[in-house]
Order: C-alpha cells, then structure tokens, then sequence
C-alpha cells in the first residue's frame, strides 16, 4: 500500500484526498517508481477543477512531473533498472497515470534519467518548464542569436526556463509581469528588461527596447483578447507562439490589416515529449545545459505531500516566482 492523491469530484484544492491504494507491480511497457518529488503544475489546477482540455475520470489521480528511483519494470522496459535515479516529464493522460503519491506507475517511455548532481528537487521543477520553452524556443529553430524575445507570466517556472533557453542561444529575454513586486526578480533570474504591464504600455516598451523593431518571437500562456496587444510589438515576419490558456476568453487571431505580418500558432510540450526523436534531442539540450550551469531551475517553495492542497492553494494565489514542489519523504532535499 502507498499513500496516493485522488478525488472524486470536481472543485477546489479541498476536493484532494491522500489515501492508501494498492499500487500494484508494473505492467507491459511500465516502471513503477518511489517517488521523491513532485513538480506542480497549472495544468493539474485546471484538471482538478474540470477546465482542463480533458475531463477526469473519478477516482482520479494527477500529476506530470515526479523524480524518484526506478523499484520495478515492466515486460519489454529496455534501459532502465531498478536504483536507477529518474524524472518523469509529462507524456500522458491523467486519467491514465499521475505522479502525486509515494509509489506511482507511469510508461517507461515518460522516464528519463536524473544526473546524479541533480537532487530530486531540482529535477521534479525541470521537464515541463524547459520541455515546454525548448520547442518554439530552440527546436523550432525561430529564435536566432542577437533576436529579441517577448515572455508573457515570466515569473512562472516555464516562463523563467524560457529566460535561461533565450539567453542560452545568444538571444535578448524580455520579461512581462503585471504588477512591480516581481520585476527585480525576473532582472535577478536573467531578464534584460521587464516590463510591468499593469504600469507601461506593452507595445510601446517593446518598440522602445527593440530600437522600434519589435520581438522575433512572442511566448505568452495567457492567450485570450490580449494576444493582439502582443502583435503589436511583434516585428515584421515574427512569431507569436500561444502555449497555455489562462484567460478563458476566445483568443483572436491577430489581424493582417492591424498588425504587421506574423505567424501564429498554438503549442504544447506533448509534440515533443509524445514523439521518441524529438524528446530524445529535447533531453540532451536540457541535460547540457543542467550540466554546464547553463540552465538553473528555481524552486520557489516546497511543501510535503500531506500538504497537497495547501499547495495548490498557494499556487492558485500566483504569488510564486518559478516552482511549487512536493516532497514525498524518502529523503528528498532541497540541496
């Protein structure tokens, strides 16, 4: 038996229930591992109140994001063995497998090793964050040395993998955060300008730091009405790039008779961690980069498992700066 998180309903961080479930062995195709550490995302916010683009299937676990030690695999698992130190990214359904609890089932295919220099901690705030930014940031091939970048909601932990990958490439970050209380935060993490959106006017800042050109590339989780106030300070042949949805409302597709001329497109992590080739290169570049110091995940706050919903209530209040991390208490640091 192993503590897991599950709920039966929809609703607030209240509707979360730690209880014993008999885990079970690994299957065809499965690793079941002793979780260390768990990596919240906003994705399970969503999920965990039905606004997600899938709906749960009750009792329902959740959770992407985990690093841990491999205790069993399945039939047919290659390249994994047990006392292995890994990370889970997010590959999957929740409906199918989740990460919050203190032995979890998840595909081998979701695995990937843990340097041993990366304490569970600092591994379980990596993959979503750098997986997410390396697509339209790196693997995309959009953003060129010199390049200026526009990152909306910077102070979440994609958001500030995103600084780190831009100025990893040579290029110049440009941080959004709505109000004053993050700013010299985001210019501590790497920004080289932030601009307050609730105090400056967007697209004038951006012209203004960009000598009037514009962004090459903008990267915003927010969408909704406010994508055409990003087009606006997109030069001339660039890239806007929506990745998330946290303003419910319809988002516009900018318009070719207000705004110069630039591509639009959505993006999710899973094109590259579902596709064996891409993730594969994804890992390398985001190991590098842990490796050389290029790359640094901030760990905003951790909380112990049993804390659960205090967690989500903490990170509902949008009041971090990078990532909320749960630790499970196998010995877990924050080293």
């Amino acid at each position: 038996m192993a503590r897991l998180v599950q709920f039966d309903q929809t609703g607030g961080p209240e509707v979360l229930t730690l209880r014993d479930v008999e885990v079970g062995d690994p299957g065809a195709g499965e690793v079941r591992i002793r979780v260390d550490a768990i990596g919240l995302n906003r994705a399970e916010i969503m999920y965990r109140e039905g606004a997600y683009f899938y709906d749960p299937v009750f009792p329902s676990t959740l959770g992407y994001e985990a690093a841990g030690v491999v205790e069993a695999v399945g039939e047919g698992v290659t390249g994994l063995a047990t006392g292995d130190p890994v990370a889970v990214v997010p590959q999957f359904l929740q409906t199918d497998y989740g990460t919050y609890g203190e032995h979890v089932l998840v595909p081998a295919s979701a695995v990937v090793p843990r340097p041993a220099d990366i304490d569970p901690v600092r591994a379980a705030a990596v993959w979503m964050a750098y997986v997410t930014a390396y697509g339209p940031l790196a693997e995309s091939g959009r953003v060129r040395p010199g390049d200026h970048v526009l990152i909306s909601a910077a102070s979440s932990s994609v958001g500030l993998a995103a600084v780190q990958i831009v100025r990893h490439i040579g290029a110049i970050p440009i941080a959004t955060t709505r109000g004053p209380g993050k700013k010299q935060r985001l210019l501590d993490a790497g920004a080289a300008h932030v601009i307050v959106t609730d105090e400056e006017d967007l697209p004038a800042r951006i012209k203004e730091i960009t000598g009037g050109e514009g962004v090459r590339l903008a990267f915003d989780p927010v969408a909704g009405p406010g994508v055409e106030t990003l087009a606006q300070g997109i030069a001339p042949g660039g890239f806007l790039v929506v990745y998330g949805a946290l303003d419910p409302r319809p988002t516009p597709l900018p318009n070719a008779q207000s705004f110069p001329a630039l591509t639009s497109s959505t993006y999710t992590l899973f094109e590259i961690t579902t596709d064996p080739e891409r993730l594969r290169r994804a890992v390398a570049f985001v190991n590098a980069g842990l490796s050389s110091g290029a790359f640094a995940p901030v760990v905003d706050r951790t909380f112990d498992l049993a804390d659960i919903a205090e967690a989500h209530r903490y990170m509902a209040a949008n009041e971090q700066v990078g990532k909320i991390v749960v630790t499970v208490g196998h010995g877990a640091t924050t080293a």
